[in-house]
C-alpha cells in the first residue's frame, strides 16, 4: 500500500509552490501563512480523477461530498491571516470540511477544536487528518451552539455563510478574542471580522466579498 506521504510526489510539490506564487500575486503575504500551506498537500484532501490531478493546487474551490468544498486558497489564507494565530492559541473551528483549514490551523501552532455538523464528512476527516500527523480535536455537532463546555477560545473561525452572528459563539470569546465569520444568505456573503471589547460586545470590521457554502440551522 501506498502511504499518504509517498502520495505527495515532486510533481505535486512543484505544483503546490505555484500555488503560493499565485497567493503572493494576490497579495497574501503572510509569510508563516504561506510557509503552512507551503506543507500541506491539498490534493490528498480532494478526491480526483486524473483529469481533475492537474487543477487541484489552483485558486479554486473543489466538491468533497455532502454539498460541501474545499474553500480557495487565497480564503484560506485570508481567514487564517485575520484571525492572527499565535502558537497556542486555541482555536474554535466551526465546519471541518475537508480538513484542510484546520490543517493550516495546525500548522501555525494552534489548539483546534473542530465541529462539523455532516457525519460522512466528520468521520471521514477524523480518520484521514491523524495519517497526515494532524491531531486536533474533533467533535460531530451544531456549528450554531459551538462547544460552550470546552470555552472560553483565543479565536473562532467560521467556514460556512451564516444568515446572521451567532450569539452563542461570540460568548464562547475571550474578551480580546477574534471571530472571523461571513455573513449573508445568498451565493456570497460578506467577510466578518470582530474583537469581542467586553462580556456583550464586539467591534466589527467587514472584508470583502466571499462565496461558501451554506451554515444551515438545526441541522446535525
Amino acid at each position: 500500500m501506498i502511504s499518504l506521504k509517498e502520495k505527495d510526489t515532486y510533481k505535486f510539490q512543484g505544483m503546490r509552490k505555484k500555488m503560493i506564487e499565485v497567493l503572493r500575486k494576490k497579495n497574501i503575504t503572510t509569510e508563516k501563512i504561506l510557509v503552512a500551506m507551503g506543507k500541506i498537500p491539498r490534493h490528498l484532501f480532494i478526491e480526483s480523477n486524473s483529469a481533475l490531478s492537474e487543477h487541484l493546487y489552483e485558486d479554486k474551490a473543489f466538491q468533497i461530498g455532502a454539498g460541501q468544498t474545499i474553500s480557495h486558497p487565497s480564503t484560506v489564507a485570508i481567514q487564517s491571516h485575520l484571525l492572527d494565530i499565535q502558537a497556542g492559541e486555541k482555536i474554535l473551528e466551526i465546519g471541518t470540511g475537508s480538513g484542510y483549514q484546520t490543517a493550516v490551523l495546525l500548522e501555525l501552532g494552534a489548539k483546534v477544536y473542530t465541529i462539523e455538523r455532516q457525519y460522512s464528512l466528520y468521520e471521514k476527516t477524523r480518520d484521514f487528518l491523524p495519517q497526515l500527523g494532524y491531531r486536533p480535536r474533533f467533535f460531530y455537532g451544531d456549528g450554531y451552539i459551538g462547544l460552550p463546555n470546552h470555552s472560553p477560545f483565543d479565536k473562532i473561525v467560521v467556514t460556512a455563510g451564516a444568515p446572521y452572528i451567532p450569539e452563542q459563539l461570540i460568548e464562547q470569546l475571550v474578551i480580546g478574542g477574534i471571530i472571523v465569520i461571513p455573513i449573508g444568505d445568498g451565493k456570497t456573503q460578506k467577510m466578518k471580522v470582530g474583537v469581542k471589547i467586553s462580556e456583550k460586545k464586539c467591534e466589527w470590521q467587514e472584508m470583502g466579498n466571499f462565496a461558501f457554502v451554506p451554515m444551515l440551522e438545526n441541522k446535525v
